[in-house]
């Protein structure tokens, strides 16, 4: 048993943020970008739809898989790298593996960025990446279903899903495997926290769930982290007092003003939060929608939401308390002002008597 050779792919799904918006239009029409047609799963909407391209550079990786380029900022890489082995000798490999693609990701994603920088608002090469790994195992159905595969092999699944080279704990592995599901007659899928193990002759058509939630959670870190910066910035910036020309009315609004900059973000992240979410329908997917709630589950998506909803929530009420308070001091000064007018008349026309 243990000795049994498998063999599969293990798919790396590497997703990058570049910027904060990139003009697809730009790069449809950019006849030195190679495109390829792009399939899109039945499951996903066709606007907002990535373009997928191939790098022209001969020193590719040849187990490079595809390049999307999304409107919303990110780079999503994937490579295919085929294994033969058994599984016990398959968590060394994995690990190495991981490894040595990480530098050829970035490598890739360095090409792509110097390609398409040009379309890209405020570019950075990177803000920040994410990875999402999955083990497909072919099938051998005659040998070993899905649920006969779990009990023989469970001990292996569970450490190739969290990286490590020995057993896990009884509790630990049982925990991990608790999480299998499957579609047809001797399938298995085990969603985890890093990775996922796919037992399935039709596994092709739900590698895309993989890498959108990949990238969901690549911007929702991104906003977080965006979000934490600016309100750091601006507590710091307003625990001494606004500068006299935001009371000013019409010129305060002109100028610079830190607290509608932060505004500004707060609708911005939420337009391409909805466009993000937007692009995927589960209506009629059963199966697909099992498996995407398990990666919400595992990748923490939801607990990242209500996060950056707080966040959003605490931009709007202090975007409100500014905004009060330069009202009340514009009105107070108005108020001097017509005062003062008052004043000047009165003693214009007493001057005259």
């Amino acid at each position: 048993m243990e000795s049994h050779v498998f063999s599969g792919h293990i798919y790396l799904f590497y997703s990058f943020d570049i910027g904060e918006d990139i003009h697809l239009s730009l790069l449809k029409e950019d006849k030195k970008l190679i495109k390829k047609p792009l399939k899109n799963p039945m499951y996903f909407k066709n606007y907002h739809a990535p373009i997928e391209i191939e790098l022209s550079n001969s020193n590719n990786s040849p187990y490079l898989d595809s390049v999307k380029i999304y409107g919303f900022g990110a780079i999503a890489i994937r490579y295919k790298v085929p294994f033969s082995s058994t599984l016990g000798d398959l968590r060394k490999e994995l690990i190495e593996t991981s490894a040595a693609y990480h530098e050829t990701a970035i490598k890739d994603a360095q090409k792509v960025f110097e390609q398409v920088s040009y379309a890209v608002k405020q570019a950075q090469f990177f803000h920040l990446s994410n990875v999402y790994e999955v083990i497909q195992v072919t099938p051998e159905k005659a040998l070993y279903d899905g649920h006969t595969l779990k009990e023989l092999y469970g001990s292996d699944i569970a450490s190739l899903l969290r990286f490590e080279t020995e057993a896990l704990a009884t509790f630990k592995k049982n925990e991990i495997l608790s999480a299998s599901i499957g579609y047809y007659k001797g399938d298995l899928l085990i969603v985890d926290t890093e990775a996922a193990f796919v037992y399935d002759d039709s596994y092709e058509d739900i590698l895309d769930i993989f890498e959108f939630a990949n990238l969901q959670q690549l911007e929702l870190k991104y906003f977080d982290k965006t979000l934490d910066s600016q309100l750091n910035a601006i507590f710091n910036r307003e625990v001494g007092s606004l500068s006299w020309t935001a009371y000013l009315p019409f010129w305060g609004t002109i100028k610079n003003d830190p607290v509608g900059d932060l505004g500004k973000l707060r609708v911005d992240i939420s337009v391409i939060i909805e466009r993000i979410n937007s692009n995927i329908k589960l209506v009629g997917e059963p199966y697909v929608s099992e498996i995407y709630a398990r990666l919400a589950d595992k990748l923490d998506i939801l607990n990242w939401q209500d996060s950056l909803n707080k966040k959003l929530n605490i931009v709007h009420d202090m975007s409100h308390v500014y905004a009060n308070k330069v009202d009340v001091i514009r009105e107070d000064i108005l108020e001097v002002l017509v005062i003062i007018l008052i004043l000047m008349e009165l003693i214009t026309a007493l001057l005259k008597h």
